[in-house]
């Protein structure tokens, strides 16, 4: 299962958004779809690694993910990417005061 957490958010007149972060799980490659925090889905339009488009990216890459079609305000920083089945980060909590 692919995940990154989003470190910066930029736009390229011409292409797309760029999403920048480091390959925390799994791999990506180019077309691959990703989940904006589990919800919205968005295929990858290329993967740079340092100013060098590469095919894939793994875990420890430092990476740029470019999409077309997003709008500045749909990713942000913090946001995580998903891909693949999607574990719950947490069961949830009970809580009685």
């Amino acid at each position: 299962m692919f995940r990154l957490t989003v470190q910066d958010v930029f736009f390229i007149k011409g292409r797309g958004l760029v999403a920048t972060g480091r390959v925390e799980g799994g791999e990506i490659r180019v077309g691959d779809e990703v989940r904006i925090n589990g919800a919205r889905a968005v295929a990858v339009e290329a993967v740079e690694q340092f100013r060098r488009k590469v095919d894939e990216a793994v875990v420890g890459d430092n990476v740029g993910l470019l999409f077309s079609g997003l709008d500045r305000s749909d990713l942000s920083p913090g946001d995580v990417l998903t891909s693949g089945a999607v574990e719950p980060a947490s069961g949830g909590v009970e809580v009685s005061l």
